[in-house]
């Protein structure tokens, strides 16, 4: 009859999966949460683009509701109009902000800028 001798090393391969797989679920999460964070700063750059675009339109015609028009606009993009300014030469600027849902780290907001208006005749 043979006897197996116990080594040190029994079971140490579970504690390095297990080790692994924490590390990777780590990683896995932080890549999440990154990529959540540029998709709402590319929705709010969106927005603030499409807003101020839309202001300028109206502004251009002389139409007094250009900032409500940038408030529609940021609305239909899940964006809220944080700050609007028309200037007499119908040059829109425009600040909006997306909320964004961080796994465990809460709501936090993506906000962008834009400005638009009619090109310098110069």
């Amino acid at each position: 009859m043979r006897r197996h001798r116990l080594s040190g090393e029994r079971g140490s391969a579970t504690v390095w999966v297990l080790a692994l797989s924490g590390v990777l679920a780590a990683l896995a999460m932080a890549v999440v949460l990154v990529g959540a964070a540029t998709v709402a700063r590319h929705r709010a750059g969106t927005a603030a683009d499409l807003a101020a675009l839309a202001a300028a339109g109206r502004a251009v015609l002389g139409e007094p509701d250009g900032c409500d028009r940038a408030a529609q606009v940021a609305r239909a993009n899940a964006a809220a109009l944080v700050a609007c300014s028309v200037d007499d030469s119908a040059v829109v600027e425009v600040r909006v902000d997306v909320p964004v849902r961080l796994a465990g780290l809460g709501v936090h907001v993506a906000s962008a800028r834009a400005r638009a208006g009619p090109a310098d005749p110069g």
